[in-house]
């Protein structure tokens, strides 16, 4: 694995490069605590920074704010987000020690002769492409990935291994104790960078398109029902679920396992806690939180048990308050 030089860094990154030699040679990036003489490391939390006092880092990327306190330990760039420039940074690293794949179909691919496929784009090992299906340019589909017949994945999209997209959403109506089969008869449209995590299923849509638009973010386990619709940079963690034909805006975010039922809106710039379960339509931004905190067992049945008297509880203190008032 090759090195980078600090003087190579901040000329293809921007920064200031302050307390250091440009021919410092950085041989990985790394935390804080376990940065050693070779390594660069950030500092984006104020909080984090006692941390920076004792990191042995060769380099540190730190806000304006902290650029004397990283020099009183060493050498350090300084960023107006410290965050962003180790993303770029990452990007750097990658772009020097693992070149991006190929484009290209892998020969255990299987892509319908109908689908069409970018020449730019890269189809991994044991992927499907189906009937009528678009995949744009510079896409990455890894490994055993599946785009169902006529979904359209639109440029610059990463999407892991595992992924399905177009599977048929749940829908079926109930006759006489069984269920009869809806035909899912829309499909999954994909806009331009948006990056998908391993083993998420995206449902096709039951007569319009599932859609998600450019820019969002998908971690790992994602379950996104037929007709939901995510709005513009939308980022999702780990184990969320969207229910059918729920409408998220445009950069809400949604902590990891948290639930949103279907049919409902989420305004833009709505960010849900972990955990949470959505059950109605949220048409102001901000972050709301709905778990019950965790404690132990016996502590938590006495207080789930009290929570299921809460209405009957309010009833007799709305009638005590009313006969006070008549006394």
């Amino acid at each position: 694995m090759s090195s980078l030089l600090l003087g190579h860094i901040v000329d293809a990154l921007g920064g200031s490069l302050e307390g250091g030699a440009r021919d410092t040679a950085i041989a990985r990036i790394a935390p804080l605590e376990v940065a050693g003489p070779g390594d660069l490391s950030f500092l984006s939390n104020p909080r984090y920074q006692q941390q920076l006092a004792a990191s042995r880092a060769a380099c540190v990327i730190v806000a304006p704010a902290l650029r004397e306190a990283a020099l009183a330990r060493g050498a350090c760039i300084v960023a107006d987000n410290p965050y962003v420039y180790f993303a770029r940074a990452t990007q750097l690293w990658r772009q020097r020690n693992a070149p991006a794949r190929p484009a290209g179909i892998h020969p255990s691919a299987v892509v319908d002769p109908t689908a069409q496929v970018h020449p730019t784009a890269s189809i991994g090992p044991l992927c499907v492409v189906e009937r009528g299906a678009h995949v744009g340019a510079g896409t990455v589909l890894k490994s055993r990935v599946t785009v169902g017949e006529d979904c359209h994945v639109g440029a610059r999209c990463i999407v892991h291994s595992g992924v399905v997209i177009g599977a048929d959403g749940f829908g079926f109506a109930p006759e006489n104790g069984q269920w009869v089969k809806i035909e899912q008869l829309g499909a999954v449209r994909i806009g331009d960078d948006v990056e998908i995590g391993a083993n998420t299923c995206i449902d096709r849509g039951a007569l319009q398109d599932t859609v998600i638009e450019d820019g969002v973010k998908l971690d790992n386990l994602i379950q996104v029902g037929h007709n939901v619709h995510i709005g513009k940079h939308a980022a999702m963690a780990g184990c969320v679920g969207i229910a059918g034909s729920a409408t998220i805006g445009a950069h809400c975010t949604v902590g990891g396992g948290a639930i949103v039922l279907g049919h409902l809106e989420l305004a833009d710039n709505v960010h849900i806690s972990a955990a949470t379960v959505v059950t109605r339509s949220l048409t102001q931004p901000g972050q709301y939180t709905g778990m019950f905190p965790i404690d132990d067992n016996a502590r938590w049945e006495k207080n789930a048990a009290t929570l299921k008297q809460l209405h009957s509880l309010r009833e007799r203190i709305k009638a005590l308050e009313q006969a006070l008032k008549a006394a």
